[in-house]
């Protein structure tokens, strides 16, 4: 019969101290897989902070949606009954967050989904843990 043994603290060089677990084993085994930069995890967060507000998913979906999976900013204001400079505010977040893609034509700006950007979000979510 195993017996789990009381935890002890061990003096580190520091202020702070560690627990050790008596045992053989250990309590939490790392998975081995390296754990995430925080650039990496700064630049996921703005990616999805931009597509967490429902005007800014609403406008992904009617990108992605429309013919040619692209879209002038004129035809995004109805569908959204917003007015065309808090259009132009969301499309520039997702822009900046690298989701979508912005080419000037003429007086127009048409905007298109970054290929593989949401494939890459909904990797990191499908991810094992």
């Amino acid at each position: 019969m195993t017996t789990i043994s009381e935890p002890r603290i061990l003096a580190a060089d520091t202020d702070l101290a560690t627990t050790e677990v008596a045992d053989e084993g250990r309590c939490c085994v790392p998975s081995g897989m390296p754990a995430m930069s925080a650039q990496r995890a700064e630049e996921l967060s703005k990616q999805f902070k931009a597509i967490a507000d429902p005007n800014r998913l609403r406008l992904v979906s009617l990108i992605s949606a429309s013919a040619k999976n692209e879209a002038c900013v004129c035809d995004l204001t109805e569908p959204l009954n917003l007015g065309q400079p808090t259009v132009s505010h969301h499309l520039k977040i997702l822009v900046d967050a690298g989701i979508l893609h912005r080419e000037k034509r003429g007086v127009w700006a048409y905007f298109s989904i970054v290929p593989g950007a949401l494939d890459a979000l909904a990797g990191v979510l499908a991810e094992p843990k």
